[in-house]
């Protein structure tokens, strides 16, 4: 493998996991800043802050076709200019509703990349190194939300305005991107599959595996060059068990309340009695853990699988968000200090769980000539959740009360355990072509 390149192509892909991190966390500094500006009830601030993954379920469910008909490298130059204009539109909002386009905007650029960048990298990437490569748009993700919440708690609410900063900031990072996603080339899996440019294809993969690529160019079109492709043959039944696995480990990422958390970290502190400031410097601490156990989580990926990361994140998530919960119900969380020291040991479990391995593992279950819709279908799972989630999130904690709330985060993750240990098969170690041998049974 030429290190040097494949490491450079993946990183720069992952800056698409930056962008989306960073996205997904600003709007957290500013969301009660708006709502005060444009008196917003808590209903409209929920969806406010939901707009942008409503976008997100949109991009992710289409994020596909693009990157069928005009190839992974060209659908992530579009995500790179919708996350640009965003940026600066969001900004420069002069009323809700305009705000409310802006990050609707966002969120398609945010649906598509969680679509098009962990295809492209797990394209790519030798099967030994796979794990890491693509956990790099896991680990981008994390940066950006620190960044973000850096970021956030540099500008300060002081100043008035300070949101339009906090949102527009964004902007340099995309500009970026658009910019550094020229350099990389196209996945050769969707050359040969997609357009039969083979030459073409095999310049990549030379450069990927030297001396190996007319083995990897042999295994690649031994299992595609007969299949039928397309969304007829997405859900003809072929692919249940891969669509199955893709949805179930989507669907638990998000019902562990994560998003809630990212979106909502100052406003969850605010409640203990913490003043504005020290919540948004706690919100920077979940950063920071989120980042350091992301990094261990991808320093052990492609060591001790994908399963073993999920079994650490299960438990982890089941004591966090149980102990979260009864901190709420019996007052404790009061003591300022309990409930973030309790998140930050809940964004640890989801950093090192589920955060390293769900984008990795949706990448890897599906064949090549599906693997557009598959990526999109987990996805866009993950994304309708999150905005049923974040969007109602406020609403409901301020009905019920947080304790039931993560009371209910705490028994799904019971149920994700349930998962891993019955259901999720590993991945570690496997060719995307052998995997599908052993996910596709034919008829």
């Amino acid at each position: 493998m030429n290190n040097g390149k494949v490491v450079f192509w993946s990183i720069t892909v992952a800056l698409g996991g930056f962008l989306f991190g960073f996205d997904t966390a600003v709007i957290s500094g500013g969301e009660q800043e708006i709502q005060q500006l444009w008196k917003l009830s808590d209903a409209m601030i929920g969806q406010m802050v939901a707009m942008a993954l409503y976008g997100t379920i949109i991009g992710a469910l289409f994020g596909g076709i693009p990157s069928e008909i005009m190839g992974r490298k060209k659908t992530l130059f579009w995500v790179a200019l919708l996350y640009l204009v965003s940026a600066v539109g969001s900004a420069l909002a002069p009323e809700i509703y305009s705000l409310m386009i802006f990050r609707f905007i966002g969120g398609l650029g945010v649906g598509a990349s969680s679509v098009a960048a962990p295809m492209y990298i797990s394209e790519i990437a030798p099967k030994e190194n796979r794990g890491f490569l693509t956990a790099l748009f896991q680990f981008n993700i994390v940066l950006g939300i620190l960044i973000a919440y850096f970021s956030n708690f540099l500008i300060g609410t002081e100043a008035e305005g300070a949101w339009r900063w906090m949102l527009g900031v964004e902007a340099v990072p995309a500009l970026a991107f658009v910019v550094m996603i020229l350099y990389v080339p196209e996945s050769p899996r969707w050359l040969i599959i997609k357009k039969g440019q083979v030459e073409e294809a095999l310049k990549t993969l030379r450069i990927i595996d030297p001396g190996n690529e007319q083995e990897a160019l042999r295994a690649i079109q031994s299992t595609d060059h007969h299949r039928q492709s397309g969304f007829k043959a997405f859900i003809s039944g072929r692919y249940k068990l891969p669509i199955m696995l893709a949805f179930l480990i989507a669907f638990f990422n998000q019902v562990s309340g994560i998003n809630a958390v990212i979106y909502y970290a100052p406003r969850i502190f605010s409640q203990t009695g913490m003043e504005e400031s020290s919540a948004l410097l706690s919100s920077v601490g979940i950063g920071v853990i989120n980042l350091v156990f992301t990094m261990l989580g991808l320093a052990l990926i492609d060591r001790m699988g994908r399963r073993f990361l999920m079994y650490i994140g299960s438990f982890g998530y089941i004591l966090s968000l149980g102990l979260v919960s009864f901190a709420f119900f019996s007052g404790a969380a009061s003591n300022s200090l309990l409930v973030p020291i309790l998140l930050f040991a809940f964004i640890a479990a989801h950093a090192i769980g589920q955060g390293a391995v769900i984008w990795v593992f949706i990448s890897e279950i599906f064949p090549n000539e599906v693997r557009s819709y598959g990526n999109s279908l987990g996805s866009a799972t993950h994304w309708v959740f999150a905005a049923l989630i974040a969007g109602n999130f406020p609403f409901f904690a301020g009905k019920f009360g947080a304790g039931y709330i993560f009371a209910f985060f705490a028994l799904m993750m019971v149920l994700q355990l349930l998962f891993v240990w019955r259901v999720m098969p590993e991945t570690k170690g496997v060719s995307l072509e052998d995997l599908e041998k052993q996910l596709i049974r034919e008829k």
